[in-house]
C-alpha cells in the first residue's frame, strides 16, 4: 500500500501529536473514537488534509514517476501540461504560480494561462488508479480513484458511520434528514460549512438558505450536482434563497394557476411548484417558478403535510396569499455569484472537429430564428462526430466556421463551408448560460444540417422543424413494471346497466392518451340526471377501461366519447372501469379542494395518479447532453430503502442553467423508469448513483409524468 502525502504543511498537520497519525485518521472515523474527538475529514478522499491542498489517496501499488507531479509528489490530480513539457497539478501549479513566473522543473518562463489541460489519455489513466478504501476497519473495498468519492458519499459503512457521529457532535440537539430544507443564516455559518461548498446568498430583505445536496441518506440522490474534477473553474454550490410573496386577487376563490406535487406522504417530501399555467394570477405575479418549495402558506408551515392538506390551505378563500418559497438559483462559482444570469454569462469558445476524411458527416443541426440574426446549433445527432468531442451544445450560436464570419450567415452557408473543408473543421461559438433555449424558427430558414456533408439527397435544402420535436410515447415495457406503491389499491370492478335506449349514461370524462400527459380516460363528475348515478357503483376519478369489450384505455379524448356514445345507445352496457385507493393519510382533507371543481375542470389530485397499475403508464424518452464539466442539473428522491421497501424514484429539483432545465421535458414530480434502458424499478440509490455518475454526455431518461394538482 502506497500513501503519497500532499505537501509539507500536510505532513506538517498530519504529525502534529494534537492530531491523528495519517494511520490513526484512516481507521478512527470507523472506531468507537468519543465524538468530541471526530476531526473533520475531507468528504471527497476521506483523508485529514489543509483545505488548499491535494486530496489524500492510498494506492494499492506504487505509481509510474511519469504519473506523479514534481511538486507534491503525489500521483496528479486535474494534470496541467506547460508548454516546456512538464506536468503538474492544477492546485499545485496554480499555487505555485502565484508567487514564482517561472516552471519549476527546468526554471523557464512560464505563464498560467498558456498552461494547458493533459490529454484525456492521461486523465484516464490517473482515474484508474486502484485505490484502499480508508476507513480499513469497516470496508476492506478497492476501486479506481475517480469511483472513492462516490464509494464513500453512498456505499461505505465506515464513512457513514463517521458522519453520523460528526453530525451528533455538530448538532447534538437537532435531527437533521438529508431531504429536508434547512434555513441557515448567513452569519452562523461555520468554517467548516463554509469549506464544503455551502454558500449563501443575501438578497435584500430575503433569508438566505442551502439545499442539503451531498448527504448519504436513504431517499435522496442528487447525481446531478456531482463535481467533476475537469470543472475549471470548479463550482462551488447550489444557491437557494427563501422569499415571501404576496399573491393579491380580486377575487379571494379564484385559483391560483399553477400546479404542485409532493407532501410528506410521498418520497418528495416538500411541496413543489411544478408548473404555473398561462394567464393566471401566479403567472400574473411572476414570483413564482416551476421548481419553487412551498415552505409556508398564510404563516402555516407545509414542510411537513400531505399533500391533500397543502392543497386544502392553498385552496382557503383570501384576497392575500402570502407564501414562503425557497428558490434556487443555480450553481455559484468560486466568487459566489449564480452563474446562470439569463445575459451575463457569454462566453466564446474555440472547437476543431476532425474528420477521418472530406466526406465524414459532423452530426450538426443548425437552424436560424426569428427573432435573432445568425445560425445556432438545434441538435447534436447520437454518435456523430460533434456529439462525441462533446464541446458543442445545443443552442450555441455559430460566429465563424474556418474563419469564415456567420453572424448574419445562414444554415445553407454553413453547410457549404463545412463541405468544402478539408479534415480540420474550426468553429467559434458563442454560449450564453442563462438564455433559454428557443427553437422558433424562421419558415423555410432551418437546414437539416448540415454538418452531414449533406447526408440528404437535396444537398442541405432547406427543411421545417417544429418548435420541439414530437415526443414518442409508449406504454410501459413488462420489464419495468412495478408494483401499486404501499397503501394504494386498485380495484377493478365490472357494471352491468339495463337502460333504455334513449337513456343517457350521465358521465363526463376527462383524460385520453392525446393529452398533454397521455392520460386514461377518467370520470369526472357522475351527474344526477343519468344511468350510472341509479347504479351508484361509477364514481368521480373511476379510470374507464372498456365498454361492451371495446377498449378505451388506448384512445384520444374523441375517441372515447364517440365509443361512449355509440355505446350508450344500446339497451345493456357493459361498463368495466378502475377505482384507485389512495392511503388513508393520503386522503385526508381530499374532499375540501375537490368540492371546488365541477365538471370538465375537475381533475384527480397528482397522488392519486402513483396508485394507477403500471401497464396503464405511458412513457417517454428524454435524452440530455452536457459537456464533461457540466452537472445533468436534476436531483431524485426515491428508491429501494430497507424500512419503506421499493419506492419509485421522482426528480426532487431541476437547477436553473443546467442541461435539465434547458430541454425543458423534464417536470418536477416526473417518476424515472429507466436510465438508458435499465429499469430503475427495485434500485437503491446506491445502485443508480454510479450509473449516472458514469455517463459523461449523455443520458437517456424513461420517465412517467403526471400533471400536479391543480391549485
Amino acid at each position: 500500500m502506497v500513501l503519497f502525502l500532499a505537501n509539507v504543511a500536510s505532513l506538517q498537520q498530519l504529525q502534529d501529536p494534537s492530531l491523528p497519525s495519517c494511520k490513526h485518521t484512516m481507521a478512527e472515523p470507523a472506531g468507537e473514537e468519543p465524538v468530541s474527538k471526530i476531526q473533520e475529514l475531507c468528504h471527497e478522499c476521506g483523508q485529514l488534509h489543509l483545505l488548499p491542498d491535494n486530496h489524500l489517496y492510498n494506492f494499492l501499488e506504487e505509481v509510474d514517476d511519469e504519473l506523479v507531479c514534481h511538486i507534491c509528489l503525489q500521483p496528479l490530480l486535474q494534470p496541467m501540461d506547460t508548454p516546456c513539457g512538464h506536468t503538474y497539478c492544477f492546485k499545485c501549479l496554480e499555487n505555485f504560480m502565484q508567487e514564482y513566473t517561472f516552471c519549476p522543473m527546468d526554471r523557464k518562463k512560464l505563464s498560467f494561462q498558456h498552461c494547458r489541460k493533459s490529454s484525456l489519455l492521461v486523465r484516464n489513466l490517473l482515474d484508474k488508479l486502484i485505490v484502499l478504501c480508508p476507513f480499513q476497519d469497516e470496508c476492506k473495498q478497492t476501486m479506481q480513484r475517480c469511483e472513492l468519492e462516490a464509494h464513500l458519499q453512498n456505499r461505505c459503512p465506515g464513512f457513514k458511520k463517521y458522519k453520523a457521529q460528526l453530525e451528533r457532535k455538530n448538532n447534538p440537539h437537532s435531527r437533521l434528514k438529508g431531504d429536508s430544507l434547512s434555513r441557515l443564516e448567513t452569519n452562523t455559518l461555520k468554517e467548516s460549512e463554509i469549506s464544503n461548498g455551502v454558500s449563501s446568498l443575501v438578497a435584500g430583505s430575503s433569508v438566505a438558505a442551502v439545499v442539503s445536496l451531498e448527504t448519504a441518506e436513504p431517499g435522496l440522490v442528487n447525481p446531478a450536482f456531482d463535481g467533476s474534477e475537469e470543472d475549471l473553474p470548479q463550482r462551488a454550490s447550489l444557491l437557494a434563497e427563501t422569499n415571501t410573496i404576496e399573491i393579491h386577487r380580486e377575487d379571494p376563490e379564484e385559483e391560483l394557476g399553477m400546479r404542485i406535487v409532493g407532501g410528506k406522504d410521498t418520497p418528495l417530501g416538500n411541496i413543489v411548484v411544478q408548473e404555473v399555467l398561462r394567464d393566471s394570477v401566479v403567472a400574473a405575479d411572476g414570483k413564482i417558478a416551476p421548481g419553487d418549495h412551498i415552505l409556508e402558506v398564510n404563516g402555516v408551515n407545509v414542510s411537513s403535510v400531505t399533500h391533500s392538506q397543502a392543497i386544502a390551505l392553498l385552496h382557503q378563500p383570501c384576497t392575500v396569499l402570502h407564501l414562503i418559497v425557497l428558490q434556487e438559483k443555480g450553481f455559484s462559482t468560486r466568487t459566489g455569484q449564480p452563474d446562470s444570469s439569463p445575459t451575463i454569462n457569454q462566453e466564446v469558445i474555440h472547437v476543431t472537429l476532425v474528420k477521418r476524411d472530406r466526406s465524414e458527416p459532423l452530426g450538426i443541426k443548425l437552424i436560424r430564428k426569428t427573432d435573432e440574426p445568425g445560425i445556432f446549433i438545434l441538435d447534436l445527432l447520437d454518435g456523430g462526430l460533434a456529439a462525441k468531442n462533446g464541446k458543442l451544445r445545443q443552442n450555441d450560436k455559430v460566429l465563424t466556421i474556418n474563419g469564415q464570419d456567420l453572424r448574419q450567415g445562414t444554415p445553407e452557408a454553413a453547410a457549404q463551408i463545412i463541405q468544402s473543408s478539408e479534415t480540420r473543421v474550426n468553429f467559434v461559438v458563442l454560449r450564453q448560460s442563462g438564455m433559454q433555449l428557443s427553437y422558433s424558427v424562421e419558415d423555410g430558414s432551418t437546414s437539416n444540417n448540415s454538418s452531414s456533408s449533406s447526408s440528404s439527397s437535396n444537398g442541405g435544402s432547406p427543411v421545417h422543424h417544429r418548435r420541439r420535436p414530437e415526443q414518442h410515447h409508449y406504454q410501459r415495457k413488462s420489464s419495468y413494471q412495478k408494483a401499486v406503491p404501499q397503501g394504494y389499491l386498485s380495484q377493478e370492478k365490472v357494471v352491468n346497466i339495463k337502460k333504455e335506449p334513449k337513456e343517457s349514461l350521465g358521465i363526463t370524462i376527462g383524460g385520453g392518451r392525446d393529452s398533454k400527459n397521455k392520460l386514461p380516460i377518467y370520470v369526472t363528475s357522475v351527474q344526477p340526471v343519468g344511468c350510472l348515478f341509479r347504479d351508484g357503483r361509477i364514481k368521480k376519478g373511476d379510470v374507464l377501461l372498456s365498454i361492451n369489450s371495446i377498449d378505451l384505455t388506448h384512445l384520444s379524448y374523441s375517441e372515447a366519447v364517440s365509443a361512449l356514445k355509440s355505446n350508450a345507445a344500446l339497451h345493456i352496457v357493459v361498463l368495466k372501469a378502475l377505482e384507485i385507493v389512495v392511503p388513508e393519510k393520503t386522503s385526508e382533507s381530499a374532499e375540501a379542494p375537490d368540492s371546488r371543481e365541477r365538471g370538465f375542470n375537475w381533475a384527480p389530485l397528482w397522488v392519486t395518479w402513483l396508485g394507477l397499475p403500471s401497464h396503464l403508464h405511458c412513457c417517454q424518452d428524454i435524452a440530455l447532453h452536457k459537456t464533461n464539466s457540466e452537472s445533468w442539473g436534476f436531483s431524485i428522491v426515491g428508491g429501494f430503502e430497507e424500512n419503506k421497501g421499493n419506492q419509485p424514484f421522482f426528480i426532487k429539483t431541476i437547477v436553473p442553467g443546467t442541461p435539465a432545465f434547458w430541454d425543458k421535458r423534464l417536470k418536477c414530480g416526473d417518476e424515472i423508469v429507466a436510465v438508458n434502458g435499465v429499469s430503475a424499478v427495485g434500485m437503491s440509490n446506491a445502485q443508480l448513483i454510479p450509473m449516472l455518475k458514469e455517463l459523461r454526455n449523455k443520458v437517456t431518461l424513461t420517465v412517467v409524468s403526471w400533471p400536479g394538482s391543480h391549485v
